[in-house]
């Protein structure tokens, strides 16, 4: 467990959070949302001791093993299949162990090795590293390959790999679908819906959130609020507090109306394929979650494109590659206005060098590409980021490579466009060096969206961007009149914003009959066919390995049955004890969600008017008596841990 006690952490004068109290169990899968800046990492930090709470307290037992992705992978010329083996530090020192006992010449000690190396997992090791390595993209050539010899992208998998390698109890994940195409997260989900442990994750893919986080922990306006469910869940909460807010009323239903007048518009096309339905499903859950957006400070739209000719871009037999490798062939695609195109397929099949010939940013091996004269690419991907001048602040951009007529705009017109992608105040006069990766993504959509283009060709666009960011620019690509082309593992963009879907597999760029979800089918089946064939295995559900059966050969059937007979006491014994800390749990978590519940009634503004004081402290009553049980609980539950860690430690 996980416990937060009343904790503030300021960073110099100003105060990330206050105050913050919520318990997570073994169990819990925690999703951490809140803007650029407002502490998820710095909560992070705490859990694992980087940082110290300037009051209040963070527990959690020292008996806990912890796993987080390493921020940084050191040059290692060693194989990729055993660093990730690294991340299973007991298997590790086992093996250790074993090497020191075989050098020893001492029997009974190898024997001894021996079985500790069994326990601790030693010989299924190797296969269980190559099985989370397969998940994530890797090939069966990557396993033996120096770690030296990958991108930062996939050194990234890699260390994502080596924390899922880790036996732990409590998961730390910050981002983990960053560097991932649809493939490896729609693994990673299922993986860690397996995880036996305490997750926390930090991320900015709602779809991914949904279906993996069972709480959400919202940091925003210095607090730090416990929501039970996924991310809808929190997303349904937060509109119906927002929705008591007079203040943002006239806001909320402008956002509701353009809703239903884009879906008034789209409903009259919507017969014709399952996709558009779908997305259609997508806008009206859209309508109902909107007002938990509806205080961003993002807000922007593209501009009528000048001219639409028809068609605005083809290309015919296309072939591309490197060399004399051809990476996609005999590419066939005609790009007209209203086309929203996106394109599946597992990490290195071709998405983005298909995307690179669109855009024209590539040399054709053998075909045709041709655009209509008044056709404006807009082209997105992650070199972008790179192109940006760090010594320069967002206005420079605006003024020097904004489109022709912003750039010759006034500096008041400049920094009101800019103000819609977050570039508020001096920030505008800042060096784009020190920014993050998400605020650079944000400055090269704003020049982007400047040039006023009719052909869109985005290459993972929401990398790096927060949810109330990606919430922003789903919106102005519905209503966007040109083309696109989108190349995303968020899910929930791709319903949204795209009507056809097209696959790049084994070399060629088809359309795909069938929605996300029957993407993801036919990705199970793919890959249930190569198991069968001798691929490799499901991976494991993370969390504790189970130790296999130690009986081998040398024991005896009567050594077999007085250590079974031995197990089985010890976890009679540890059983009421085990039966008293899940107890202290369950009544931790019904007491925190009932003092949450009173917070959360307390944020209704009527009750601090005159009329309602009987109201107000009645609720203040609840929740001082609320908190007073919370705490004996607490103290209930570190008590019974405490015992029972002493229990398992006598051992």
């Amino acid at each position: 467990m996980i416990h937060f006690r009343q904790v503030t952490l300021r960073r110099g004068t100003r105060a990330l959070f206050e105050d913050a109290s919520f318990s997570l169990f073994r169990g819990d899968r925690a999703g951490i949302v809140g803007a650029n800046g407002a502490g998820k990492s710095s909560l992070f930090a705490l859990v694992t001791g980087e940082l110290h709470a300037d009051a209040g307290d963070v527990q959690r037992p020292a008996s806990q093993v912890l796993a987080s992705v390493a921020q940084e992978v050191p040059p290692d010329s060693r194989a990729a299949v055993e660093f990730v083996m690294d991340g299973d530090a007991p298997m590790r020192a086992a093996e250790r162990e074993v090497a020191a006992a075989e050098s020893s010449g001492d029997g009974a000690r190898i024997g001894t090795a021996h079985a500790h190396f069994d326990v601790a997992g030693g010989w299924t090791a190797r296969s269980r590293a190559a099985t989370l390595m397969a998940g994530l993209g890797f090939t069966p050539e990557d396993q033996t390959r120096p770690v030296d010899a990958f991108s930062g992208g996939w050194r990234v998998r890699l260390a994502l790999a080596q924390a899922l390698m880790c036996p732990s109890d409590i998961l730390l994940l910050d981002e983990p679908t960053n560097h991932l195409d649809l493939d490896a997260v729609l693994w990673l989900e299922s993986w860690l819906l397996a995880y036996t442990g305490t997750l926390l994750v930090i991320a900015h893919d709602r779809e991914f959130l949904d279906r993996v986080a069972n709480r959400i922990l919202s940091l925003e306006h210095g607090r730090v609020t416990a929501y039970s469910g996924n991310y809808s869940g929190f997303e349904d909460q937060r509109a119906a507090q927002l929705a008591q807010q007079q203040s943002l009323y006239e806001r909320q239903q402008r956002q509701v109306k353009h809703l239903e007048s884009y879906i008034a518009r789209f409903k009259a096309q919507a017969t014709k394929a399952r996709q558009a339905q779908s997305r259609v499903k997508m806008l009206e859950r859209m309508q109902r979650i909107a007002p938990a957006h509806v205080d961003s400070e993002f807000s922007f739209s593209f501009r009528t494109p000048t001219k639409l000719p028809r068609p605005l871009l083809t290309i015919e037999k296309a072939d591309a590659g490197y060399g004399e490798r051809i990476v996609v062939g005999g590419a066939t695609m005609s790009l007209a206005p209203g086309d929203r195109v996106g394109l599946l397929g597992r990490n290195g099949a071709g998405k983005s060098t298909l995307t690179r010939i669109l855009a024209g940013a590539q040399e054709l091996l053998a075909g045709r590409r041709r655009t209509a004269q008044d056709t404006v690419i807009g082209y997105f991907a992650q070199h972008t980021l790179e192109m940006l001048d760090g010594s320069q602040n967002p206005l420079w951009h605006i003024k020097r490579r904004g489109g022709t007529a912003l750039a010759q705009d006034t500096d008041e017109a400049q920094r009101t466009y800019l103000g819609t992608f977050g570039f508020q105040g001096d920030r505008v006069f800042e060096a784009v060096e020190p920014f993050s990766g998400g605020e650079k993504a944000r400055l090269a959509l704003a020049l982007l969206v400047s040039h006023r283009p009719n052909l869109l060709l985005l290459d993972e666009p929401t990398n790096h961007l927060d949810l109330e960011m990606r919430h922003a620019l789903a919106m102005a690509l519905q209503d966007f009149e040109g083309a696109m082309v989108v190349v995303s593992h968020d899910r929930h963009l791709l319903r949204l914003v795209t009507d056809t879907l097209w696959l790049v597999d084994s070399g060629r760029a088809v359309p795909f009959d069938g929605d996300l979800d029957d993407y993801a089918t036919w990705l199970s089946s793919r890959e249930q066919a190569r198991s069968h064939n001798g691929g490799t295995s499901e991976a494991n559900g993370g969390g504790r390995e189970l130790a296999p059966d130690s009986s081998s050969g040398s024991e005896t059937a009567e050594q077999r049955q007085a250590r079974k007979r031995a197990e089985a006491e010890r976890r009679q014994a540890l059983t009421p004890l085990r039966q008293a800390v899940t107890k202290a749990e369950q009544g931790l978590d019904k007491a925190a969600a009932a003092v949450a519940k009173l917070e959360t009634s307390l944020t209704d503004e009527t009750l601090y008017l005159p009329a309602r004081k009987a109201d107000l402290t009645r609720l203040l009553a609840e929740q001082t008596a609320a908190k007073q049980q919370l705490a004996r609980l607490e103290e209930a539950w570190l008590e019974a841990s405490e015992q029972l860690e002493n229990a398992q430690n006598a051992e």
